[in-house]
């Protein structure tokens, strides 16, 4: 049975590699590595950078990332997209039949806001699935923040840009973390309720922080993620929002 290897490798950073994860990628015959079309390189580059300095023999398979259907609903659109993803592995593998343990490098970790488990579980016939954990984004910004996850005794929601769009702030949330949020959602909130702590490519070179009430700083954050976009080709960012108490 072909053994599949899923291992958070944090954001960007090559430090952010566990001791489990380097012991896994030793053991691997084959990296699946995704390519993401034009702009999007520097991801690729990453992977293989990251595999690079762990194993100099690696075997390396580069793959082009299906592209989703817009004109489906979200649902649709996704379930489609992961049907599509889970051909084009079966096809990159199947030109590797010698590969018995096959690696798949996930930003942050496998368990949240993210689509790899799903997929796999979709494979034929299916594999053995081997989870390593790696450093999310959410530790990444509070680190980088040097802030608490959550305030004194209390609980944290962890959500997305479109939820918020749709849902508005959730009943009876405080700490409210936003992933996956490409139109700055915040923007739909009262600023003056709510302090903002955001981070762009947590844990590496490029890293951009900013913080404050959310009045004060939003317009910069749009203006900052957009400049980073525009001279990336891409940008992978996250927030935390804190609601204010009622005066």
């Amino acid at each position: 049975m072909t053994q599949l290897f899923l291992i958070g490798i944090g954001t960007g950073n090559p430090d952010h590699l566990t001791g489990e994860a380097r012991r896994v990628m030793a053991e691997a015959d084959l990296f699946l590595v995704p390519h993401k079309g034009e702009g999007k390189t520097d991801l690729a580059d990453l992977r293989t950078q990251i595999i690079a300095d762990v194993r100099t023999d690696a075997t390396v398979a580069l793959f082009d990332m299906p592209v989703r259907d817009e004109s489906l609903p979200y649902i649709a659109r996704v379930d489609a997209w992961h049907d599509e993803i889970v051909r084009t592995w079966t096809e990159t593998m199947a030109l590797h039949p010698e590969a018995q343990k096959v690696a798949l490098l996930v930003w942050g970790d496998p368990s949240l806001y993210d689509s790899t488990l799903r997929i796999a579980a979709r494979l034929e016939p299916k594999p053995e699935i081997r989870v390593v954990a790696g450093i999310t984004s959410v530790q990444a910004l509070t680190a980088a923040h040097a802030i608490p996850l959550n305030t004194l005794n209390a609980p944290v929601t962890i959500s997305t840009g479109r939820r918020l769009r749709d849902h508005g702030w959730p009943a009876g949330c405080e700490t409210l973390v936003v992933m996956l949020d490409g139109d700055c959602t915040f923007r739909t909130l009262d600023g003056n309720r709510f302090d903002i702590w955001w981070g762009a490519y947590l844990g590496m070179p490029e890293q951009i922080l900013d913080h404050g009430r959310l009045a004060d700083v939003s317009e910069r954050i749009v203006a900052r993620r957009a400049e980073a976009r525009a001279a990336h080709g891409w940008i992978m960012d996250t927030y935390l929002l804190r609601r204010l108490p009622e005066k």
